[in-house]
């Protein structure tokens, strides 16, 4: 079986600096697709290079963790603080959409709001995923099915990571690492058992190594035998507008190795062929 690899940004429409990066790691780089979030900032510069750039596969990163939300569906209020500013961290999320169900109803509002509003800017998503994974979530996973089929969206990420990236040869990272990695694995697979019909690749990179995606994890990518479609996470960026979030310098790092030549020279001879979401249902 032929091996393909999706290359994602995330967090397109975060700022001008992430939205400037995702443009050039496409255009002089490996990048494929990037997920655009419809609450942030720069959404529309990012409709705007996402137009002119149809080479590039663009997908929407859901959010209900950061920002302020677009959708003016009354049970809004229960997920926002005195500012209108998006209050609890995915953990916290987590319980709360397990005991209470209109948090649910807040949450599918806001992430229904948000697909709209991409579709109604002109553009036609490739794919769903969400910022922190919050959509592997047991009953968020429901919810982002049910409006991948309302929206006609074929397809939704599957952050299913081998163990293997904790150890090995690849770069070596913290307990924390391994433990965020162990999280999300559990809930892919419980993704799987729920509703399979939205998974469209195989196998995931770039959740035990979130933050560290240089020159040696494309190196040992390069290595890594695997069979069908991998998708493969970054997170490249220049300064501008960043504020205060994670991943602030790394961002620079991992657009240069996406732009590198050395990179493209190790998926060229690895058999690699670069493909986005958009590509897997005409194939």
């Amino acid at each position: 079986m032929p091996k393909k690899m999706i290359i994602n940004a995330d967090d397109f429409g975060l700022c001008q600096g992430v939205n400037d990066a995702v443009a050039e790691a496409h255009t002089a780089g490996v990048l494929t697709s990037t997920t655009i979030m419809a609450n942030m900032p720069a959404v529309d510069n990012a409709i705007t290079i996402a137009k002119s750039t149809p080479s590039l596969g663009v997908g929407i990163h859901l959010n209900v963790l950061q920002g302020k939300p677009i959708s003016t569906d009354r049970n809004i209020r229960l997920l926002i603080d005195g500012s209108g500013q998006f209050k609890y961290s995915a953990s916290k999320l987590a319980v709360m959409a397990l005991t209470n169900t209109k948090i649910c109803k807040a949450i599918e509002a806001e992430l229904s709001a948000q697909i709209a509003s991409i579709i109604d800017k002109g553009l036609k998503p490739t794919h769903l995923d969400s910022h922190k994974h919050f959509h592997c979530l047991s009953p968020i996973w429901r919810i982002v099915c049910s409006l991948a089929e309302k929206f006609n969206i074929s397809a939704i990420r599957w952050p299913w990571e081998p163990e293997t990236l904790c150890g090995g040869d690849w770069p070596k990272v913290g307990v924390k690492d391994k433990f965020r990695a162990y999280i999300i694995r559990r809930m892919a697979l419980g993704c799987q058992k729920l509703d399979s019909r939205f998974i469209k690749t195989d196998i995931f990179f770039g959740v035990t190594h979130t933050g560290r995606i240089d020159d040696k994890f494309w190196s040992e990518l390069g290595q890594t035998q695997f069979a069908g479609i991998a998708e493969v996470m970054t997170h490249p960026g220049y300064p501008q507008g960043l504020g205060k979030t994670r991943l602030v310098e790394q961002r620079q790092v991992e657009l240069k190795w996406l732009c590198a030549e050395s990179t493209k020279q190790i998926l060229a001879q690895a058999g690699i062929e670069l493909i986005h979401y958009g590509n897997i249902d005409r194939e």
